[in-house]
């Protein structure tokens, strides 16, 4: 797990300082600051570019007061620690008592019996709070599934939702590719996924033996009496261990692979495709000073060029 974690932890360096490094690469004098420090908005406007904040907490508020709309994929992150928020923005109130009272009952209840287990070591109250805190999540997952199948979307999202699908392939699997009408899909994720999956629990079951073989071998007064010797079984666990790690982080990329698909083609639904191609030539005029023709402020008259416009 260890090594999982450390590609997880440099998979997240990646995502969020790429963008900064990229933007630090050495570029041409004033033509790298005039790229990269235009403001293209009006500084008094009241629209945001959606690429500003990815997330905001006033956004947030003023969406579950109606005063804002918030896309499928924010309200979800909103609502994975502000349970009920989903109902909330659909005004769904109702659900609010259903949705509150069956995950504190799941989690109020399995702390009761976890408290009992260590008390006096009953097996059957270990399975109950295990029961409990599964219904808990199951409760906390039927939460937040409700609330992206309730999400009404505007007129201009018809027939489809690239949001909506996004969530959905996160809660499930596979439902992505179902919503965006993409069945053939399926049999190849889930192909990916509980082959990965498969591997992952074999080599877990490897990696248990040979770790309980090598800890029987090496422990002080050790009765072990098997043919294993300990060079052996400590060889067999770390190789078991890397191998379950590297599938680990198959299944997490095969995953991550139906949801970026269900994203993409969600939101690429309603571009049109045809034949109608046209290749358009024409006069242009720049003004001076402009640092994207000319790559330098010296030229103080205008720029007469061609310009080419290709429609598809």
């Amino acid at each position: 797990m260890r090594r999982v974690l450390q590609i997880s932890t440099l998979l997240m360096a990646f995502l969020f300082f790429g963008r900064e490094v990229a933007l630090a690469q050495r570029n041409d004098g004033v033509f790298r600051n005039e790229a990269f420090s235009q403001n293209y908005n009006p500084a008094d406007t009241l629209g945001r570019d959606t690429t500003d904040v990815l997330f905001s907490f006033g956004q947030y508020f003023r969406g579950l007061r109606h005063k804002e709309e918030l896309d499928p994929a924010k309200l979800f992150a909103g609502a994975t620690f502000m349970p009920g928020s989903q109902q909330i923005y659909n005004r769904q109130y109702w659900k609010l008592p259903l949705v509150y009272g069956s995950i504190g009952a799941g989690v109020g209840l399995g702390i009761y019996y976890n408290h009992r287990y260590k008390e006096t070591g009953n097996i059957a109250d270990k399975h109950r709070r295990t029961l409990c805190w599964a219904g808990a999540g199951l409760a906390y997952w039927c939460m937040l599934m409700d609330g992206n199948a309730n999400y009404a979307i505007s007129d201009d999202d018809i027939p489809g939702s690239a949001g909506k699908a996004t969530v959905y392939s996160i809660l499930f699997p596979g439902l992505g590719q179902i919503y965006n009408g993409e069945y053939w899909k399926i049999p190849l994720y889930y192909t990916g996924l509980l082959w990965t999956g498969s591997y992952i629990y074999r080599w877990n079951m490897n990696y248990r033996r040979y770790r309980r073989i090598y800890n029987e071998i090496t422990m002080e007064d050790s009765q072990y009496t098997g043919k294993i010797q300990a060079s052996t079984a400590l060889y067999y666990r770390n190789v078991s261990r890397r191998y379950r790690d590297y599938f680990i982080v198959g299944f997490a990329v095969m995953y991550l692979l139906q949801v970026i698909d269900a994203n993409v083609f969600a939101f690429m639904r309603n571009f049109e495709v045809d034949d109608n191609i046209s290749l358009k030539v024409g006069p242009a005029v720049l003004p001076p000073g402009n640092l994207y023709a000319t790559g330098s402020s010296s030229f103080n008259a205008p720029t007469v060029g061609l310009k080419f416009g290709l429609t598809f």
